[in-house]
């Protein structure tokens, strides 16, 4: 496969070559979101996710599994991912919701053995957690929307109130030293860079970091931004991917998933907050 990602390092994790070996003490994890299976995506990527297998532990999906939501759509998904033997964590996106067939769809990818999180949380070993949720939209900084004036303003904020809460607490509940979230929606302003600011709002939010950092997150990874930038960090020092199927392929032609080595060394006892090299 391609050469997928960009090389550099991290205190607390590395941003890893595919042919490259693993760094010592470390979980690989294959990152993507937004590849939006559709009818005639049947084994489109059922050969590229299997390859998985061999280059991670565990596949992250960050939600936009599908175009509209369908039922045939989250059959096609389960099929794609038919050969992968890795954990397979996962959030949904906004797509996923399209066509009001969550509970269904959702029941379909857990029965394939994918650990579905929406405020739930996934201990991959003792040291190593995922906590996801969908995230949701209300801008960045000076922008962000506050909850004042009509009650559908007031009701569209407490939306996103409920998925940072329902994030904050997966963090909480995790027993790992090193703690990894999944989101569908952008929890910071820099991985959105390159979509028109007019839908900026609309692309996240960064309430959404105020867990990571808060909890001291090893890193996050979202999608939603297809023209988005790969990296950037909270003011924290928590590193953020967007891992946007669209965006991986502009950067690295052919890519399947996003390739990153998670320290996993840390002792339960150990200091929680990480530092950003």
């Amino acid at each position: 496969m391609t050469d997928r990602s960009i090389s550099g390092a991290i205190s607390n994790g590395h941003e890893r070559r595919a042919l490259q070996p693993r760094t010592p003490g470390s979980v690989r994890i294959a990152a993507v979101g937004d590849f939006h299976c559709g009818p005639d995506d049947v084994g489109v990527y059922r050969e590229l996710f299997a390859r998985v297998n061999d280059e991670a532990d565990v596949l992250v999906l960050t939600g936009d599994l599908t175009r509209w939501g369908a039922l045939a759509e989250f059959k096609v998904v389960v099929g794609e991912l038919a050969d992968v033997t890795v954990p397979i964590v996962s959030v949904l996106g906004n797509h996923d919701y399209e066509s009001g067939h969550v509970e269904e769809g959702s029941r379909m990818l857990r029965a394939r053995g994918v650990h579905l999180l929406c405020g739930d949380t996934f201990e991959l070993n003792p040291t190593v957690g995922f906590a996801g949720v969908k995230g949701f939209m209300g801008g960045f900084g000076r922008g962000m929307l506050t909850p004042f004036g009509e009650p559908e303003t007031k009701s569209f904020v407490n939306a996103t109130l409920n998925e940072v809460h329902s994030l904050e607490l997966a963090l909480r509940r995790l027993a790992t030293p090193v703690r990894v979230a999944v989101l569908h929606y952008a929890p910071i302003a820099a991985t959105i860079a390159g979509e028109p600011e007019a839908i900026h709002p609309y692309l996240g939010t960064d309430r959404l970091a105020e867990p990571l950092d808060r909890y001291s997150a090893a890193v996050a990874f979202h999608g939603h931004a297809h023209s988005g930038t790969l990296r950037g960090t909270t003011l924290g020092g928590v590193p953020v991917f967007n891992v946007s199927l669209p965006l991986l392929r502009r950067e690295r032609p052919g890519a399947m998933y996003y390739l990153y080595d998670v320290n996993a060394t840390a002792r339960a006892d150990a200091p929680k907050v990480m530092s950003v090299g």
